[in-house]
């Protein structure tokens, strides 16, 4: 059997050269002469390549946009973090300046109450401790007997009496306010001066009050709105500092006496400073007394 295959035709490579440039000189004749093959080219470009150039030219644009938008938000990243800095610092400057207007007003009230009793001598201290609770009921204060304070010397703030100095260290001091459950004050009417006993209650103080008892008042005088101050006669406290306001007054049942309550004269809720008079009542009533017979004495001579 004849083993069936293909007849293999075979053109010498120079006719075959001469073809393809005969083909290209007709296309390349048609091109020139004709639009036949621009019109095709041209839907192909426009269906294909159009759309992949808007493509490339949003993809582009949007990069670009981002990017600049990168570079805005950089920026402002580093402007917000200079402000908060800013901010940082003028609020701490803001809170030196109220500290330091707080304590202003503190001393200017300390320098008006210094200016209202100029016969005592005085030294301001600090509060740096008090016992647990919401009341200076007792507290510690930055000046001791290297200061010259002594036990019961007398403290004040705010508009009057706080209390006075329990126990002397070296270079503190601790002090009883006179609205401690333990404290009692020989006090009197400053329009009448009859006499009182002011006695601390730390359960009244939560009212923003303090009793009295004891009151002699027989001619009925002393009313609501009386100042309340230290009397001459109180082994612990020198005369005449302000105590605090008549609140509420009624007789007692053996209808001699009278009682009621006194608004302090001092925030006993917030003390920061005080003033301590140097010299106690025993030293005072001394010097008192010395300086009244050498001005007897000088009054003789001449």
């Amino acid at each position: 059997m004849r083993k069936r295959g293909f007849i293999r035709i075979t053109i010498p490579s120079k006719y075959l050269l001469l073809m393809l440039t005969l083909v290209c000189a007709i296309v390349l004749s048609v091109s020139f002469t004709t639009d036949i093959f621009s019109k095709p080219l041209n839907n192909f470009v426009g269906f294909i390549v159009t759309p992949f150039q808007q493509g490339v030219s949003f993809v582009g644009t949007y990069l670009s946009d981002r990017g600049e938008e990168l570079v805005q938000i950089k920026a402002l990243l580093e402007e917000n973090a200079k402000l908060k800095e800013q901010v940082n610092q003028l609020t701490t400057e803001n809170n030196s300046l109220q500290q330091e207007k707080y304590e202003l007003n503190n001393l200017r009230q300390l320098y008006k109450l210094d200016e209202q009793y100029p016969d005592y001598e005085k030294v301001g201290a600090r509060v740096i401790g008090k016992d647990p609770g919401n009341w200076f009921h007792t507290f510690v204060i930055d000046k001791g007997s290297e200061d010259g304070i002594k036990l019961d010397m007398n403290v004040m703030a705010g508009s009057g009496l706080v209390g006075r100095v329990v126990y002397v260290g070296p270079n503190w001091s601790k002090v009883i306010s006179i609205i401690d459950d333990k404290s009692n004050v020989s006090a009197m009417a400053l329009s009448t001066s009859d006499t009182m006993i002011v006695s601390g209650n730390l359960e009244y103080m939560k009212d923003g009050m303090i009793t009295f008892s004891q009151l002699i008042n027989t001619d009925e005088n002393v009313k609501e709105g009386d100042k309340i101050v230290t009397s001459s006669i109180s082994d612990k406290y020198l005369p005449g500092i302000l105590i605090g306001y008549i609140s509420s007054i009624k007789p007692d049942s053996n209808n001699l006496t009278y009682s009621g309550m006194l608004l302090p004269a001092v925030d006993f809720a917030h003390i920061e400073e005080v003033l301590v008079i140097i010299g106690n009542k025993q030293s005072t009533t001394i010097t008192t007394t010395q300086t009244d017979s050498l001005s007897k004495e000088t009054v003789s001579g001449n």
